[in-house]
């Protein structure tokens, strides 16, 4: 349990200090180049992926309450998670869920700034706990289909 922890710990310290700092660096919001396909912007997330059910007032205290129980469950899960894999996509996922319900909790909206695109096409800004659930939920699914039933 101690390895899913520590991953849950780096990722909420590297999403929480990376927010920070955008959140300092792009007062005023502003665009900076960084690649052709590749900006960072200040965005505010009041939904969930892809901005859904933002347009709702109770979204943000809502999608806490659900981080919480998901947070909670993953957990536990971490508790009898017996292979390694498990355990790192598990650190993964509740590390960048308590990143983003702190982000929640503080601003009422999500921090994101990380901007690929190609053209005139943008993927929506996401960030470092995004990232980190994402890598985690696709590990999830390699373990789940991947590894030998006598393994998990």
């Amino acid at each position: 349990m101690r390895r899913g922890l520590l991953i849950a710990a780096a990722v909420l310290i590297l999403d929480q200090v990376s927010k920070l700092a955008i959140l300092d660096l792009m007062q005023p919001p502003r665009t900076i180049e960084v690649l052709p396909v590749f900006n960072i912007v200040l965005a505010f997330n009041r939904g969930v992926s892809f901005s859904m059910f933002a347009g709702h007032d109770d979204a943000p205290l809502l999608l806490s309450g659900v981080a919480v129980v998901l947070v909670a469950a993953l957990l536990w899960w971490l508790r009898s998670a017996e292979h390694a894999l498990t355990r790192v996509a598990i650190g993964l996922v509740v590390g960048g869920a308590v990143g983003n319900l702190i982000d929640r909790l503080r601003y009422g909206a999500v921090v994101d700034f990380l901007d690929v695109h190609w053209g005139g096409w943008h993927w929506p800004a996401f960030n470092v706990a995004d990232s980190a659930i994402t890598v985690g939920a696709l590990l999830l699914m390699c373990d789940a289909l991947f590894s030998r039933p006598q393994s998990r």
